[in-house]
């Protein structure tokens, strides 16, 4: 694809030793894997290559934010992001992710194609359940915040702790005779 020309790093011909690169992430990036569950992204990535004589090493540095949805309340924020990931790749006859830090590259390849590895670092740095700062420290006030603590179990609602079910009483006396 055209679009990710960008992201693309020539390293036959290229010095033995480190490379900085820079990439400014923004929502357009994403939308090039039809990936539009961030609003407002803005996050910087710094690459240090290190070209040696038979591998490169790859370390990048992401700093920023992304807008996710909170899980909770649905309301948006920004969720800070700050993730280094390091990869190395080594010559080989074919493509191959060994894992998460080491691939095989073809000599044939003349290009390193780097937005896989920026994309899957931003994913990878955000938290599995995305809840909104306010949230968590009690001090959003929604339509949805306020019926969750409307539905939260109290000990004065009508509720049967203190009893327990007759059926699993004589369950347990069964345990209790052996």
């Amino acid at each position: 694809m055209a679009d990710f020309d960008d992201y693309k790093i020539q390293h036959v011909g290229l010095k033995k030793g480190k490379h900085h690169y820079h990439y400014k992430i923004k929502n357009t990036f994403f939308e090039l894997f039809d990936f539009t569950d961030f609003h407002n992204a803005d996050v910087d990535v710094y690459l240090e290559l290190t070209k040696k004589e038979n591998m490169i090493e790859l370390s990048f540095d992401m700093q920023g934010s992304v807008g996710l949805t909170c899980d909770v309340s649905t309301e948006l924020y920004q969720q800070q992001i700050d993730h280094q990931i390091h990869i190395v790749l080594k010559y080989g006859d074919e493509f191959q992710e060994i894992d998460e830090e080491l691939v095989i590259i073809p000599r044939s390849d003349d290009e390193i194609p780097m937005q896989q590895y920026i994309y899957e670092g931003i994913i990878l740095a955000l938290p599995a359940k995305r809840i909104h700062p306010k949230v968590e420290d009690g001090s959003m006030e929604t339509e949805i915040t306020k019926k969750i603590e409307e539905l939260k179990p109290t000990n004065n609602n009508n509720t049967l702790e203190g009893k327990t079910d007759p059926r699993w009483d004589k369950l347990k006396e069964l345990l209790n005779d052996k």
